[in-house]
């Protein structure tokens, strides 16, 4: 058998091969069809057998036919019959259409079949279409796939991959040949168009087989893939081929030539850009718009979860920028309820398993995500498909981002803002900060409120507030109050730059609509406590601030305003601090139910939270699970002079501020909120009140120091002519001429004197004591100046309107109320005396209608007294005076104002009379009595606080316990730092926070001996800056122990009754996170 030499025949052609002669005959003879079968299966080896190595595919042009909808053929036989009845039936609708004038039902109508019909042809219907003066319109129901011959791209790929050398050389032939078929297809050439498909096909081959040495071939794919999406950007097909290129790439490189080649790092911010731009493009057709959109964010996506975005500190800034810009947009686009419903399942469903899974492997392991135009069986794309991929990358972002990482995001964020004028958009700016606040890692969350209060101190003065200032108090509010936990915060430090933008926005306009933002903002970071002691220093900081104003006032530019911008401020001050304190016992109720209970949800905690909110208004602050501890009363007591404050305004919030905190703040030692409770009572008088029936008066108790400066500004209050600084000769008051300049130093001296052996022998602590002396003793001189402006008989030059006696009466209420034993040893030797002093001689008829109030606000205090203590004769005769006084006045006037009102001495023999109050504070008739006449004046009351307060801040200005005064005396153990086991007035900062929670020696923690981890001798405050003065100095180590003589028992007996500590008050060190208490 011989082969022909003809290679224009077919080598699929049987004619051929031909048989020899000799071996089937003649040459001429044609062999048998079952002969060649047999030859072709016996040489399927051979290179001839044109079975097993035809060339037809190389030689054939692929020729691909497509058709729509459904032919109908019938029989040769009958096709004659369809012909004709068909040319009859058109003949028919011609004449009726011409006898019509022409239909026009479908006019102006464009039509487009895409598959099959039921019951018709698609012929039919385009015919119907086009006689009712409709358009049909042609489409491509299907499109080639462009794609290399896998054969030859197999080839390539091998080769590339096992010779690395030569890769950058195929890199940059690819790239000469895709930028010239980017320019034709640029043109229309759709033939270029295909081959441009067919480059980008290959270079995404490479990138994948060639992982390994991806970066050989990174500057000629990058190159490649921005010149694509810059001369075609508008070509989907094309556009999310190259977006499946850029993704390989992104998924195998580690980023190493982000910053070390210019070139290509900017060819790689270019392809961000421009698929930003395609991220957020607008165009007619929304679901054009939606796949548009999609394949760009697949593609940042890509980026966000790629290596070159963290590799290089110097462009992650520029790439999160970029990337965000089209995120935010879209984001801003969805309403809130969508967004809230697609974040619910962000952590739980990451984009897809199987990238998930190959993600966390290393980059050879890894598989590349490909991005198709449309999926056969799927609907076209939504809105809310945008929306969740959007969260999607913006959840990759911040879950990875470490500190410095999101504070880029933040500013970014700050900068897109600005660029899209996003400010005005309060809700979705507040649902952005506090997602950002929860999806960033747990240890850099405290990242995102810290840089939107210092873009609000950035923020210029200007008299009305922006959207901007706006939006940013919001999101901190809203950051603040969300339940997301955010540690490492140093809420001190948010605290002061709160205050000091609060302040300044008063100052320029006191009808800024932000002040009251500015309010909300510091009442929200009550909401979450870190340590025991973090709302009582933040009530300490607003409470300094307080004393500042009171005395200081706020410097405005209009001088006349002045006056107003003060009382405005100290309003604003009050409500923080009321907002802060009740923030932080909602939460404290509210975690102290979700840690009984196991229920979980969104919803359902939102329903509790109304619920519980309710529920604790009816509860006592004794009544709640404590997890922090309670703003003491010798802080508070600083607030207290504001009460008589010149300004109306200024005492009805100082006047709620303290009913407040009274009712659900104030620690109430030794107390019951049951006080109906004998049983209770009569515990209470075996444990502490059987102790200190015989000193009672001074027992350093701080509830009833507390109690005696409230009576005394009441009285105050209730009887002064002249109330403020007006009367106290203020620091910007000049000096009054019937009081002598000389007058206020004398004071000033006489504390300095006071307190001179009190103060510590360090430096640092000096200084800090120097810097609040000023506004201390000018508000001691206050005080000391309203108590000489008090008179003993009501005149009728009292300031006092009704509102204020209506918030005194109610003030007094609250006392006999929540504290009933301390209330009644406190409150009726004032109430007596606020009775004589409602005696006066020569009474006209607007003074006696005074009298008559102060005598109702008398009555009705004795009526509480007497409905919590059960004395009934006390009930029915309080009610007899009220009746009597509610009748006044009967049109006849007085000169004696006597018998009005209650018969105080009776009311209080009542009392004494009482078996329930003996018991409660075991004492007989005789002790009781003589208790509760004490003689008693403001005066009095205040030297009683000032004898009994041990290291009250208030007028102490070293804060240092006596207890760790005399602790090297008592333990044996030598001083090291007396300043360090003082609490202080600074701001808590995280080194702080540090040292309290590893057992620092401090005034919070009774474990003395215990050292921290890390040792604070050589660190300098958080929150005091560099000062080197503050830097604790390291002292000798005791290399053995010293013989020291043991003090007798009678020595620190002596020792104690000097300082004026018993037995009652002695555990005076509080626990740095105190145990839970168990609810009864």
């Amino acid at each position: 058998m011989v082969k022909k030499e003809d290679a224009g025949e077919d080598r699929g052609s049987f004619s051929q091969y031909e048989v020899a002669d000799g071996e089937f005959g003649t040459a001429e003879a044609k062999c048998s069809s079952s002969t060649i079968t047999k030859r072709l299966l016996a040489t399927l080896s051979d290179e001839s057998n044109p079975i097993t190595h035809s060339d037809i595919r190389l030689r054939s042009d692929h020729i691909v036919s497509f058709a729509s909808g459904h032919q109908v053929a019938e029989e040769r036989v009958n096709q004659r019959f369809y012909i004709a009845a068909r040319e009859r039936m058109l003949s028919v609708q011609r004449e009726a259409s011409s006898s019509s004038g022409g239909p026009s039902v479908f006019k102006g109508v464009k039509i487009y079949i895409d598959g099959y019909l039921e019951a018709t042809t698609d012929i039919e219907i385009k015919r119907l279409v086009s006689d009712g003066g409709g358009q049909v319109v042609q489409v491509q129901v299907l499109c080639p796939d462009y794609s290399p011959n896998s054969h030859e791209l197999s080839r390539l790929t091998y080769y590339a991959s096992n010779h690395p050398g030569k890769l950058a050389k195929i890199g940059s032939e690819l790239e000469n040949r895709l930028k010239l078929e980017c320019k034709k297809a640029k043109a229309g050439n759709i033939r270029s168009r295909a081959s441009l498909l067919i480059s980008v096909a290959i270079f995404r081959s490479l990138a994948t087989e060639c992982r390994r040495d991806i970066a050989l071939l990174s500057p000629s794919l990058i190159g490649s893939v921005d010149f694509t999406l810059a001369s075609v950007p508008s070509d989907l097909e094309v556009v999310a081929r190259t977006a499946s290129v850029f993704t390989a790439w992104t998924t195998y490189t580690n980023g190493h030539l982000i910053g070390a080649d210019s070139h290509m790092t900017k060819d790689y911010l270019s392809i961000l850009s421009r698929f930003a731009n395609l991220s957020c493009i607008s165009l007619p057709d929304q679901e054009t718009q939606n796949r548009t959109r999609l394949i760009g964010l697949a593609a940042l996506t890509a980026a966000l979860n790629s290596e070159a975005l963290y590799n290089d500190v110097g462009h992650f800034g520029a790439q999160v920028s970029t990337i965000l810009h089209p995120i935010l947009i879209n984001l801003f686009e969805t309403p809130i309820s969508t967004l809230e419903e697609q974040s619910t399942g962000i952590k739980d469903a990451p984009i897809s398993p199987y990238l998930a899974e190959f993600r966390t492997r290393p980059a050879l392991e890894r598989r590349a995500a490909s991005i198709h135009i449309h999926i056969d069986g799927d609907k076209g794309p939504s809105n809310q498909d945008v929306s969740d991929a959007c969260l999607r990358a913006l959840f990759s972002l911040l879950s990875h981002a470490n500190g410095a990482q999101l504070g880029y995001i933040m500013q970014s964020s700050f900068d897109n803002f600005d660029s899209m004028k996003g400010w005005t958009k309060l809700e979705s700016c507040c649902w952005f900060a506090q997602k950002t606040a929860e999806w960033a890692q747990y240890q850099y969350r405290y990242v995102v409120p810290t840089w939107i209060v210092e873009r609000l101190l950035a923020q210029p003065d200007a008299s009305d507030a922006s959207p901007l200032l706006r939006a940013l108090t919001a999101m901190a509010t809203s950051v603040f109050s969300s339940p997301t936990p955010l540690i490492n915060l140093s809420s001190s430090d948010i605290m002061s730059n709160i205050l000091t933008l609060l302040l300044r926005r008063i100052t320029l306009n006191p009808q800024d609509a932000a002040v009251h933002s500015l309010v909300e903002c510091i009442s929200s970071l009550g909401h979450h406590v870190y340590y025991s002691d973090q709302i009582q220093d933040l009530a300490a900081e607003l409470i300094s601030r307080l004393v500042v104003l009171e005395m200081q006032g706020v410097l405005a530019r209009d001088q006349s305003q002045m006056s107003q911008c003060r009382s405005l401020a100290i309003q604003c001050l009050f409500q923080g601090l009321v907002g802060l304190v009740r923030s932080a016992n909602i939460n404290d109720y509210i975690d102290s139910v979700d840690d009984s209970t196991t229920s979980t949800g969104q919803e359902s905690a939102k329903k509790c939270r109304a619920s519980l909110e309710a529920s604790r208004k009816n509860k006592s602050a004794e009544d709640r699970i404590p997890r922090r501890t309670r703003v003491p009363p010798d802080i508070w007591q600083d607030t207290l002079s504001l009460l008589c404050d010149s300004e109306p305004p200024i005492r009805k919030e100082c006047a709620v501020a303290l009913v407040y905190y009274i009712m659900q703040e104030m620690p109430k030692h030794g107390e019951s909120s049951d006080p109906d409770s004998l049983t209770h009572l009569r515990r209470l008088a075996e444990s502490s009140f059987r102790h200190v029936q015989h000193i009672f008066p001074y027992a350093g108790d701080p509830a009833t120091k507390f109690l005696n400066s409230v009576h005394a500004y009441v009285y105050i209050l209730a009887t002064s002519p002249t109330l403020g600084l007006n009367s106290a000769g203020g620091p910007k008051q000049p000096p009054r001429k019937d009081s002598p300049n000389g007058e206020v130093g004398s004071v000033a001296s006489h504390s300095e004197q006071t307190h001179e052996g009190n103060l510590p022998s360090s430096q640092s602590n000096r200084r800090s004591f120097n810097i609040q002396h000023g506004s201390r003793a000018r508000k001691q001189s206050l005080v000391l100046k309203l108590i000489e402006k008090a008179p003993t008989q009501c005149t009728i030059s009292a300031e006092a309107s009704e509102e204020d006696y209506a918030y005194l009466l109610k003030i007094l209420t609250i006392v006999q109320t929540n504290l009933p034993l301390h209330g009644l040893i406190t409150g009726v030797p004032m109430l007596s005396a606020l009775d004589a002093a409602s005696k006066p001689e020569g009474v006209d008829a607007d003074l006696l209608q005074r009298i008559v109030t102060i005598k109702t606000v008398i009555a009705h205090v004795y009526l509480t007294i007497g409905q919590i203590w059960k004395v009934q004769e006390l009930v029915g005769l309080t009610e007899k005076a009220i009746a009597s006084l509610s009748s006044f006045p009967n049109g006849n006037t007085t000169s004696d104002a006597s018998p009005l009102g209650l018969n105080v001495d009776e009311a209080v023999s009542m009392l004494v009379y009482s078996r329930t109050i003996q018991d409660a504070f075991g004492m007989e008739q005789e002790g009781l009595l003589r208790r509760l006449k004490v003689q008693w004046t403001p005066e009095l009351a205040f030297r009683d606080f000032e004898s009994s307060a041990g290291y009250e801040t208030s007028f102490r200005g070293d804060g240092v316990s006596p207890l760790l005064k005399i602790s090297p005396a008592l333990m044996h153990i030598e001083n090291i730092s007396l300043q360090s086991l003082a609490r202080s007035t600074r701001g808590l900062g995280v080194t702080d926070l540090r040292e309290a929670l590893e057992g620092r020696s401090s005034m919070s923690n009774p474990a003395l001996v215990r050292p921290p981890s890390l040792s604070t001798l050589d660190h300098t405050s958080s929150f005091m800056g560099g000062d080197g003065a503050l830097r604790l100095t390291q002292t000798r180590s005791r290399t053995r122990a010293k013989k020291r003589s043991t003090p007798s028992g009678g020595e620190v007996r002596d020792v104690l009754s000097r300082l004026g500590i018993s037995k009652q008050n002695s555990s005076l060190l509080k626990a740095t996170f105190p145990a839970l208490q168990k609810s009864s």
